[in-house]
């Protein structure tokens, strides 16, 4: 066991908590977090965001600061002292204007700036623009820690490929990017990271490069989707099935197989505005990015615009209609709400005079509210709906008998196209 590593990882969410229960395996690690609540349900082996199965999170949990490995919560500033490696996997959100928001970056890299000393190496997961980390963190670093960079500590940067709700797909099996701030730093980086990821790890020859290649990771993705969205809005007016044309297209062996959709989450939703103000900032006016983005931020109004003319083509009476909202994360089997789409579909169709229940089995009912004011169930309700949507394909919806919950004359919307015959429509 390597006696001379302590990593600390500053934040504990969907990205932290994978990250800093794998290196338990390894390493003391400290994991350490502002949310109480959330530092209380992992001290009793209970991950809510379900990205770690419990009996894994119980196996690494340590009650002490001396083991030789093992992973100890908690939100006080303190016993992160003694750690030599600061990983830092706080979000990166935009605020309501769609401009990047580092504030969680700064406030994370004064954390930590009160506690570095010589030697010790901060490392940031968060996606960002590229030059955040030497440009924005390390003077935070600096100031907060009367540190010199590069003389005194180093940084590093490793971009989180954490997808949520993903079991296959975990922190381990998936190929890390790393860099360093220095040359030596990005192998003591990229060693450190080896250790634990089993899938590799490709070392980056600079910081910047690292940072440039996270944010367009989900820039792509997001161009992507927006071409098979405009696909969809493009095939519904000549009347042909979306679904059809991209299985028929798929058996090319060079088609990308993207589906049309809500495009929400912390990621693809959020990293090309960042990388899109970066390019700004130089000059440039990155039009198929923000294209993307207009286009992709307009299907929620659609899907309930598409709605309201299905239901008035059944004849149902639109005002005062009782729908059914199947999800409101922003992905299936995830408990995530942070930037989803549904709220837009949600909002619109209330425009309509509709009545809209909400329900979601894994959603936190008060995060929902605190976030987006909108009310919640975790249980199915009794009655019956003129509309159902499904907005999330989660796989409790795909076992409900959908004639339980029907109104006679009634209409199923399937958004995520996987319903089949049962629905009366898909996007």
């Amino acid at each position: 066991m390597n006696n001379d590593i302590k990593v600390a990882v500053i934040g504990l969410g969907y990205v932290g908590l994978p990250l800093a229960r794998l290196f338990a395996t390894k390493y003391p690690v400290i994991g350490f977090d502002i949310n109480e609540s959330r530092i209380t349900s992992l001290k009793q082996g209970t991950d809510t965001t379900l990205e770690v199965e419990d009996v894994i999170l119980q196996s690494v949990l340590v009650d002490t600061l001396n083991e030789e490995k093992g992973l100890y919560c908690t939100s006080d500033i303190k016993y992160i002292t003694g750690c030599n490696y600061f990983i830092i996997t706080v979000p990166t959100p935009v605020d309501k204007n769609n401009r990047p928001d580092l504030t969680p970056l700064y406030k994370a890299s004064e954390t930590v700036g009160k506690m570095l000393k010589q030697g010790d190496i901060v490392i940031y997961e968060s996606t960002v623009y590229p030059g955040v980390t030497e440009e924005q963190c390390v003077p935070v670093l600096e100031k907060i820690s009367g540190l010199k960079f590069n003389v005194d500590f180093f940084a590093g940067y490793s971009p989180e490929r954490i997808n949520p709700g993903d079991k296959e797909h975990t922190v381990e099996k998936i190929l890390k990017i790393t860099s360093g701030s220095t040359s030596e730093i990005g192998l003591k980086v990229d060693t450190l990271y080896k250790s634990v990821i089993t899938a590799g790890t490709y070392l980056a020859p600079t910081i910047k490069v690292a940072e440039a290649a996270k944010v367009i990771e989900n820039s792509q993705r997001d161009i992507n989707i927006a071409f098979v969205n405009e696909l969809a809005k493009i095939f519904n007016l000549m009347n042909i099935d979306t679904q059809e044309v991209l299985a028929a297209a798929a058996t090319k062996w060079n088609f990308l197989p993207f589906k049309p959709g809500l495009v929400g989450g912390h990621c693809i939703g959020v990293d090309p505005y960042y990388l899109a103000q970066r390019a700004q900032e130089f000059g440039y006016h990155p039009e198929i990015i923000l294209a993307g983005r207009r286009l992709n931020d307009s299907m929620g109004e659609y899907i309930a615009s598409q709605v309201v003319k299905l239901m008035i083509k059944k004849g149902i009476s639109v005002n005062h209609a009782e729908l059914l909202m199947l999800g409101i994360t922003f992905k299936e089997n995830c408990p995530d709400v942070r930037n989803t789409k549904i709220v837009d579909v949600i909002r619109a169709l209330k425009e309509y005079g509709i009545s809209v229940t909400i329900y979601d089995p894994l959603a936190n009912t008060e995060e929902v509210k605190k976030e987006y004011g909108l009310m919640t169930t975790n249980i199915l309700p009794e009655e019956k709906f003129d509309a159902i949507v499904l907005g999330v394909a989660h796989s409790e919806f795909l076992k409900l008998d959908f004639l339980e919950i029907q109104k006679s004359n009634s209409l199923i919307y399937d958004v995520k196209g996987v319903l089949g015959t049962i629905s009366d429509n898909r996007l």
